[in-house]
C-alpha cells in the first residue's frame, strides 16, 4: 500500500533509491565500498591462516557492517512510501539476508550449518547491480531478456525431456555395475555430457552406452548455442527499437545511434532521452 511521506522521508528517501543526483550517487558509490571491503572481510575470514591471527578482529569488523546495514534497511523501510513492495523486492530480500546470518550466530553459535548461512553475506555485492538500471544499454539487454524468457523456457523444458530421455536409456543400458545406479544418477551424467563439461565421474562402459554419449556429445554442441541465438535475436530487434524510438523533429527520420544528440541527416538537435526513476 502507497503512503504519504514526510518531507524528511522523501529527502532520505531521493538520496537512498536515487542514483541520477549528487548525494544519491554519492551514496551508493559509499554502499558499494562498503559492501565490497565487508565481502573482502569474509573472503580473508575465510583462509585459516588469516582467521587464527585476526579472527577477533574480523568479528568485530563484521559486527560494525552488519550494524551500518541493518540502520541502512530501517531506513529503507521507514522511507519507502510502499514497505511492503520494497521488503518482498529482490534487492529487499537481499538487504535482510545480508544480516541475518550475523544475528543468527548468536542465537546457535559454533553450528556448522551456520558457515554456510554466512557465505550468504556474499550476496551484498548484487546490490551494485541497482546502478544498471539508470544505464540505457542495461535497459535494452533488460528488455531483450525478458521478451526471450518463454522461448527459453520453452527450449530448457525440451532440455529437460532430452536429458531424462537420454538418462533413462544410459540407466537401462549400463545399470548400476557400470556406475549408473538410479535413473538421476544417470540424468546428471546426461546434463554433464551434453552440456559438454564431462565430469567423468561416471562414464559408460559398453560399446551401446559409448555410442548414445558420442551422439548426446554432437547433440550438446548443435544446441548450445541455442540459448544465445535466442537472446542476440530479442537483443538486435531492441536495439533497432531504441535506435528508431528518437525521430528528427526537423527532418522527422529515425535509424540514429542510442547516444546521438544531433541528427546525423539534417544536424538538428535530437529530443532528450528519458531516464528512469529509482523505485
Amino acid at each position: 500500500m502507497v503512503r504519504e511521506q514526510t518531507a524528511l522521508q522523501k529527502k532520505f528517501y531521493d538520496v537512498i533509491f536515487g542514483t541520477s543526483r549528487g548525494l544519491g550517487r554519492n551514496f551508493d558509490i559509499a554502499l558499494i565500498l562498503l559492501i565490497l571491503t565487508s565481502v573482502t572481510i569474509v573472503m580473508l575470514d575465510s583462509i585459516p591462516g588469516y582467521h587464527e591471527r585476526y579472527g577477533k578482529l574480523f568479528l568485530q569488523v563484521e559486527w560494525g557492517f552488519t550494524a551500518i546495514f541493518t540502520l541502512e534497511y530501517a531506513v529503507r523501510l521507514w522511507c519507502s512510501p510502499n514497505r511492503k513492495r520494497y521488503a518482498l523486492s529482490a534487492f529487499g530480500i537481499v538487504d535482510l539476508l545480508a544480516i541475518l546470518p550475523t544475528y543468527l550466530a548468536i542465537i546457535v553459535p559454533g553450528a556448522n550449518s551456520l558457515l554456510v548461512i554466512r557465505l550468504i553475506r556474499i550476496l551484498r555485492i548484487f546490490r551494485v547491480l541497482r546502478l544498471l538500471q539508470f544505464l540505457s544499454e542495461a535497459n535494452v539487454l533488460a528488455r531483450a531478456l525478458r521478451n526471450s524468457r518463454r522461448k527459453i523456457f520453452v527450449f530448457f523444458s525440451l532440455m529437460l525431456v532430452l536429458m531424462t530421455v537420454f538418462g533413462c536409456l544410459m540407466y537401462v543400458i549400463e545399470g548400476p555395475v557400470n556406475g549408473f545406479g538410479t535413473i538421476p544418477e544417470s540424468i546428471y551424467w546426461a546434463i554433464v555430457t551434453i552440456t559438454t563439461v564431462g565430469y567423468g565421474d561416471v562414464v559408460p562402459h559398453t560399446a551401446l552406452g559409448r555410442s548414445i554419449a558420442a551422439f548426446g556429445m554432437l547433440i550438446g554442441y548443435a544446441i548450445i548455442a541455442v540459448p544465445t541465438g535466442i537472446i542476440t535475436a530479442e537483443l538486435a530487434t531492441e536495439i533497432g527499437k531504441e535506435k528508431s524510438r528518437f525521430n528528427c523533429r526537423n527532418c522527422e527520420r529515425s535509424g540514429h545511434d542510442v547516444d546521438a544528440r544531433y541528427c546525423k541527416y539534417c544536424g538538428a538537435q535530437l529530443p532528450e532521452r528519458e531516464t528512469n526513476q529509482a523505485a
